[in-house]
């Protein structure tokens, strides 16, 4: 059996969802801004415009889908609890909804998580168990504890509750910035790339979605190639995009909207990473600099199109950025 396969097929998120939480989530998240910046226009030979998830509650973008599920779980299921496992984004962003909805939260994370995230996990008041060597690891021992306790699992991918939460980012970046010719989104399990095809299809069809993730760890991009499900290495420093197996709700979603779904290095995220900060003033963790890497690696087939890329979560720590600086 595939452990990323829902033990249920759950109805897939519609447009219809992401309005009805964006409503939902009115006051609990940001209306987080968008920009345009002469350095990257040079570097890239294009329009960029980018949409700062960096500055959303929690630094990064998982807020929006988090408390959008939790918001839509009844009191009774609340009460139960929550579980969740995570290399950091999902994490905080589950413990904030949780905070924020009185709910008993407990995290899985791999052994020697992201200081920066670790602590901002518990600072949010969430119990952290630190378990394995990876998120694969995170994700059974998380599984197997909600199993025994009766708490909610909450995974980032197969949740068409998070994907609809994550889509209103997508509704707000359309609201911002009409007349987008292509929107590059970076894929861990992919929630932000099925969120943003799902939303452009219903509002912005004329803009073309192509999926990012990093080639040390391409589970979703093989994946979304092969058409099934397939299981790969980690080996990227990126730690949002860091997912060993593609995910079934996901997948299906990104088949159907994006129009292609590329691979960067971990070099080019760091190039992209020091752009960020130079040219636009402005903190990305690896995840978040993927989709801007992505339009550096491949100028020709941006040139001339106004681009929108999400810079998904600033949740870098100090090491991070002095290696993406240094170029080491």
């Amino acid at each position: 059996m595939n452990p990323t396969a829902p033990a249920f097929a759950p109805a897939l998120p519609t447009i219809a969802d992401v309005l009805a939480a964006q409503a939902r989530l009115d006051g609990t998240v940001v209306r987080t801004p968008v920009g345009e910046y002469a350095e990257l226009a040079r570097a890239t030979g294009t329009t960029v415009v980018v949409k700062h998830e960096n500055q959303q509650r929690t630094g990064a973008f998982k807020a929006r889908g988090a408390t959008n599920l939790l918001l839509s779980m009844t009191p009774a299921e609340r009460a139960r609890g929550v579980v969740a496992y995570s290399t950091g984004n999902h994490a905080q962003g589950i413990a904030y909804a949780a905070r924020l909805t009185g709910t008993a939260c407990t995290i899985v994370m791999p052994d020697d998580p992201n200081p920066l995230k670790l602590r901002a996990v518990l600072d949010l008041g969430a119990d952290v168990m630190l378990h394995g060597a990876t998120f694969d690891d995170a994700r059974t021992r998380a599984t197997a504890l909600a199993g025994e306790s009766g708490a909610r699992l909450v995974g980032a991918a197969n949740e068409p509750d998070i994907i609809a939460g994550v889509g209103t980012l997508y509704l707000e970046l359309f609201q911002q910035a009409p007349g987008l010719d292509v929107l590059v989104v970076p894929v861990g399990g992919g929630s932000g790339a099925a969120a943003a095809g799902l939303v452009a299809a219903a509002v912005a069809p004329g803009t073309e979605v192509i999926g990012v993730q990093s080639a040390g760890s391409p589970a979703a991009h093989d994946s979304w190639h092969t058409g099934h499900l397939v299981e790969r290495p980690n080996r990227t420093r990126a730690e949002g995009l860091a997912v060993g197996t593609g995910f079934e709700v996901t997948q299906e979603i990104m088949r159907a909207h994006l129009a292609d779904f590329v691979l960067v290095t971990d070099e080019q995220i760091a190039a992209a990473q020091r752009l960020y900060l130079t040219g636009a003033r402005t903190v990305a963790e690896g995840a978040g600099a993927a989709a801007l890497a992505a339009v550096l690696a491949d100028p020709d087939r941006f040139a001339g199109r106004r681009v929108g890329v999400v810079c998904t979560g600033g949740n870098a720590g100090a090491a991070e950025l002095r290696d993406a600086l240094t170029g080491t």
